[in-house]
Formats: C-alpha cells, sequence, structure tokens
C-alpha cells in the first residue's frame, strides 16, 4: 500500500512538470523579446505572420507561424545543439547537409547542373576571344573532396576532380588553367581547410598563391618572409551554424603579414552601382574578429568591385572571384599594382 502510494506521488509529479512545461514554454516563448536574425545559424527568423483569409485559407498562414515558433521557441540553439550530439552518438553522421566527422565538418556536394556549367565555360571562352590579355582560372576543391576517404560509407558526394577535368577540358586553349588539386591532396593533413567553415585557411590560399606562380609568371613570397599572427581562435563557420555541433574544435583565423610592411597604398570597396567607394588603408577588417562572420576580416563582407591598389610595378590585375579569394588576394599584392 505505502509502495504504490509513493509511485502514485510520483506519477503525480511527473504530470505536473510535464504540463508545467508544456504551458511554460510557450508563455516563456511568448514573452521573451524576438531577435530578426540568428548570429549562430547565420540565417534570418521567421517574423510572426498577419491573418488574412487568404493566409489561412491557402494555410501560408499556419505554416509560417509554426516556423515562427520553431526559431523563436526559447533556449531553441541549447535544444538542437543536445539534439546533434545525441544523434551522433547514435550513429547519424549528416545534418542540414553537413557531414560530422571525427575532427571537422565538412560540406555535402551535389551532383552539378553540367547544363548551368557548360554555359559558364562558355561565357569564359567568349571573354577570352574578346579581349586580347592572358587569362588564368583557378578552381577549387572543397574540404569534402579532399577528405572524402573520412566520409561515411556511402555518403553522396559530388566527385569534384572530374568536374575539374570537365571544366578544364572544355575551356579554350588560350586559357591557362592552375590545377590545385594535388597540392591541396598532398598537404591535407596540414591546416589548409578550416575545421567549421566552408573556406580553405590562410595556409591554404598561400599553397594556391605558390601553384599559381608557376603559370602566372611571378616569384613566390617564401612562407618565411611573413609573419603569421592568429588574430583569434574562437572561429565557427558557416558548417557550424548549419550543424550546430559542438564536438569539432574552434578555427584559428590566421593573418600573413609580410615582414618588410605591406604594400597596399588605398583600398576602394564600391558596395552599390553608380556610387562612389568607399576608402580604407588596409584588405583586413579587424572588427569581424569581434563578431561571429570572422572570415569577413579578409576584405570584409562581398561586395560588388574592391579596388586594391599597390607600390608594386607588376602591372594591372582582373580577378572575378568568390569568397574564397579573399584570404588569396593579399599575396598577389606584392606582384601586381
Amino acid at each position: 500500500m505505502k509502495k504504490n502510494k509513493k509511485l502514485n506521488v510520483v506519477n503525480l509529479v511527473t504530470c505536473i512538470v510535464f504540463f508545467g512545461i508544456i504551458i511554460a514554454f510557450p508563455i516563456v516563448t511568448a514573452l521573451t523579446p524576438k531577435e530578426s536574425f540568428s548570429d549562430i545559424e547565420n540565417r534570418t527568423l521567421q517574423s510572426m505572420p498577419k491573418a488574412s483569409a487568404k493566409t489561412i485559407y491557402d494555410r501560408s498562414y499556419m505554416n509560417k507561424l509554426e516556423t515562427y515558433i520553431s526559431d523563436h521557441f526559447v533556449g531553441r540553439t541549447d535544444w538542437i545543439k543536445v539534439k546533434t550530439a545525441v544523434e551522433t552518438f547514435a550513429g547519424k553522421y549528416e545534418r542540414n547537409g553537413i557531414y560530422i566527422l571525427d575532427d571537422r565538418l565538412v560540406e555535402k556536394v551535389a551532383e552539378p547542373d553540367y547544363t548551368l556549367i557548360d554555359k559558364s565555360v562558355s561565357a569564359i571562352n567568349q571573354f577570352v576571344e574578346s579581349n586580347n590579355v592572358p587569362v588564368y582560372f583557378m578552381m577549387v576543391p572543397t574540404s569534402s573532396e579532399i577528405y572524402r576517404e573520412q566520409l561515411p560509407e556511402s555518403a553522396p558526394n559530388a566527385n569534384q576532380r572530374d568536374l575539374i577535368n570537365y571544366v578544364y577540358g572544355g575551356l579554350s586553349k588560350a586559357v591557362s588553367t592552375i590545377d590545385v588539386y594535388p597540392t591541396m591532396q598532398a598537404k591535407k593533413f596540414d591546416y589548409i581547410y578550416y575545421r567549421t567553415d566552408h573556406h580553405w585557411t590562410t595556409q591554404g590560399a598561400y599553397l594556391a598563391y605558390e601553384a599559381a606562380s608557376k603559370k602566372m609568371g611571378y616569384v613566390p613570397v617564401p612562407h618565411e618572409m611573413y609573419d603569421v599572427e592568429h588574430a583569434s581562435d574562437s572561429f565557427q563557420g558557416t558548417l557550424y551554424s548549419k550543424a550546430l555541433y559542438d564536438g569539432v574544435e574552434k578555427d584559428s583565423i590566421d593573418i600573413y603579414h609580410y615582414t618588410s610592411g605591406s604594400n597596399v597604398t588605398d583600398v576602394l570597396i564600391t558596395s552599390e552601382y553608380g556610387k562612389d567607394p568607399e576608402s580604407y588603408d588596409s584588405m583586413y577588417f579587424r572588427e569581424y574578429l569581434d563578431v561571429k562572420d570572422k572570415y569577413s576580416t579578409f576584405l570584409g563582407t562581398n561586395q560588388p568591385l574592391v579596388t586594391i591598389k599597390t607600390d608594386s610595378d607588376g602591372g594591372k590585375l582582373l580577378m572575378f572571384k568568390d569568397s574564397y579569394a579573399h584570404c588569396y588576394v593579399p599575396f598577389l599584392t606584392q606582384h601586381y599594382s
């Protein structure tokens, strides 16, 4: 009898706690201040949807309301981290398109759309035909290719070696292709890719700078001629934002300073067509070291046009790039004006 009474008390307490959580969490969620952007997930959060006959009828209101509650649920990030840790422990190594490896996160790369690739290759070839200038092309593999042997068994992941060969094979003979794949593969046990971000590190960019010299005709500055500043050791990048997994070591932001001093005289950033550019005296925007997006320390955030002027005598270089080039460009300032 005594045992049954104690069991009933335990069950009653469990029910009270359970229903207390169900009632309390929505109330706390409703009362807490709402953010419009999640820094840790690097995305915009759902705002409170407006109800109307149309949005209620087509269910868009309910769908957005559900997303709004999920986005602003109190303690949401911590709950996601716990869920990811439990799933990883249970053997699930993929979350939101990110593979969770022993010592790093890598992004799953889908099979490419070759129709779009062919259009891009054709556009490059047309540029070459229309402009009587030397053209160089570098296609950089991502970490999911270089560390593909560490991926879970049968994990879907496009073969980037085949893709690079396909693109290089379709380019005009007038294009000098720069193949950094063998270099990255040979140095994969060095710190050449971030563990929590999709970019290469400054060390990886330096290897590409060395490899490009053979085709572009400059003599690379020896590695020992740079003082390496470890500007931050708490970087958690885009892959972390998608996976929210804390089992991988944080990254370091490394800035390479030429021992003879910077030769950059002006950095002009045009953020909008038709507007005058803003002038800066450095390629490094150190204010980003204090926020989550620490990679933007290199050249700032993505901008339509950046013009870097130096006191070098090597002539002009026009670069069409993505953000991989942001920590690569500083090396080239030693060779181009």
